[in-house]
């Protein structure tokens, strides 16, 4: 399965990187490919698609502006599924593309334990074993894993309806759909915060496909380290003596 896995990844990466280009300069690292980035970019496209149109459907009374964007209440209801199954597939080929730098490692139950030094910044650099991603990264991997299964089968329940599946089941799947999207929402929150503000630099790997050094070596050193052969705590003493030394008269 892995290897399946792998072989598939593989060509479309391979595939999307003879579409698009990743330029990658003096002082940075190559993060994210052009299939990576255009898989993240349609995730996040859909997700925010059905998100309005279901505000619009599940909350008439506070987003019915939401509505006249998409065509209207009655449209608005027909394009959500689509929406949804969408963003469900497209997060799945990202699931298949992130799943081994994505699975549970010591260093990140280590990380969860430490993650009040981490948040608070009193820790200048990210732990030492941090990879490709953090723990905090990969808990919210796992929990739009588990909302997508929610969605898939909450939504498919909703779509056929109470003739199909019973009133009971419709009930209990609007419940959990609806405690599901506020979940994620939530998670979402938090990653566009800390792509943008809290973790500076962040929002490059995404658009262009590369991170600085000093911003590999700040908050994902194990896999800098992996890909530089340089130790990350060293280089950053470098860089910080350099930032420090005194300048001579101009």
């Amino acid at each position: 399965m892995g290897t399946a896995i792998d072989r598939f990844d593989e060509k479309a990466r391979r595939t999307f990187d003879s579409i698009g280009r990743t330029e990658v300069h003096r002082g940075e690292l190559l993060r994210h490919p052009v299939y990576t980035r255009v898989l993240h970019w349609a995730v996040a496209l859909f997700f925010f698609l059905a998100l309005f149109t279901g505000f619009g459907i599940y909350l008439p009374w506070l987003f019915r502006w939401f509505a006249p964007i998409f065509g209207g209440g009655p449209l608005s209801r027909i394009l959500h599924p689509y929406f949804g199954v969408a963003f469900v597939f497209f997060f799945f080929l990202q699931m298949l593309n992130w799943l081994a730098p994505m699975l549970w490692g010591p260093g990140d139950t280590k990380w969860i334990r430490n993650i009040r030094r981490v948040v608070s910044g009193e820790e200048t650099l990210e732990p030492p074993d941090t990879g490709f991603f953090n723990a905090g990264q990969k808990a919210m991997f796992w929990e739009i894993v588990v909302g997508c299964t929610v969605y898939l089968i909450t939504g498919i329940v909703l779509w056929m309806g109470a003739r199909t599946f019973g009133a009971l089941a419709v009930a209990i799947s609007y419940v959990l759909h609806d405690i599901s999207a506020i979940i994620m929402l939530g998670g979402i929150f938090i990653h566009i915060y800390l792509s943008t503000i809290g973790e500076p630099g962040t929002f490059h790997s995404m658009t262009r496909g590369v991170v600085s050094e000093a911003w590999a070596w700040t908050f994902h050193p194990a896999w800098y380290k992996k890909v530089t052969g340089r130790d990350p705590r060293e280089d950053y003493e470098k860089a910080r003596q350099r930032q420090n030394a005194p300048r001579g008269p101009n």
